[in-house]
């Protein structure tokens, strides 16, 4: 069982591929594909309702359902979702054939506040209608869910990015990238680096994810067991929007587990 995603900058394409369990009554199923177009949706005080585009891009008919949540983030990074009435949508039903699109307008109903509001819509394939009700058979089925951010921006927008509680015990790195901005940003990377003077130890590149407005993100990185001796001092660094945040911590005793 695995789904891929590719996204680019004119949409999304969730290609999805079946699992199907051994047996007579099994037969190998087409994938289904199909694209989201924009991944993202800004509404703002003049912007109340925006366009998604959803096509079918498979060879057979696909269902779906929509939802929306609000949308926060913890610490570690994983969404945390509440059910809300902030932000309406038609149709909630979508029925597409092969090769057809259709539009799914989405608006606000809350007013944009001092910070940004984020929510997130999620387009949910449904199984076929000859799977419907049918009971037996060998094969399971594995269905798409895609989750669409949704930003109702503020008045005043600012993405405003800091490094905090940096420091380094028991053969690890802790530190904290926050948001005490109105807007959302994504870093562009983060880094680690761990140094001997002048000569760089180990380096580890971070996935850069969400952090929105009033939040933050803990970050914890193991040091290499076979570099943590030479390690005289960490080096963090987190590139956002086009700024580079920098902090340093040194290891005199070198970065090991005690």
């Amino acid at each position: 069982m695995f789904s891929i995603s590719r996204i680019s900058s004119c949409g999304a394409t969730v290609v999805l591929a079946l699992l199907l369990l051994g047996g007579p009554l099994v037969r190998p199923a087409a994938a289904a594909n199909f694209n989201v177009n924009p991944t993202q949706v800004f509404l703002s005080s003049k912007a109340t309702s925006a366009l998604v585009t959803v096509r079918n891009d498979s060879a057979e008919p696909l269902r779906f359902q929509l939802s929306v949540f609000a949308w926060e983030q913890s610490p570690s990074g994983e969404l945390e979702l509440t059910p809300t009435d902030d932000i309406v949508f038609f149709p909630a039903l979508l029925t597409l054939n092969p090769k057809e699109e259709r539009r799914v307008r989405v608006g606000r109903v809350t007013a944009p506040g001092e910070r940004e509001k984020t929510y997130r819509i999620f387009i949910e394939e449904m199984p076929p209608l000859q799977a419907v009700g049918t009971s037996g058979g060998n094969g399971v089925q594995v269905l798409t869910k895609m989750g669409v951010p949704v930003f109702v921006r503020p008045a005043r927008e600012a993405a405003t990015a800091a490094l905090s509680n940096v420091e380094q015990h028991a053969g690890e790195v802790h530190f904290t990238l926050s948001n005490s901005g109105t807007v959302h940003f994504v870093p562009n990377q983060v880094t680690v680096r761990g140094l001997a003077g002048e000569n760089t130890v180990f380096e580890q590149k971070l996935n850069g994810w969400y952090v929105l407005a009033g939040g933050h993100r803990d970050f914890t990185v193991a040091v290499p067991k076979d570099d943590c001796a030479r390690v005289k001092s960490i080096v963090i660094e987190a590139a956002v929007n086009g700024s580079k945040l920098t902090q340093t911590i040194d290891a005199p005793a070198g970065a090991c587990a005690q």
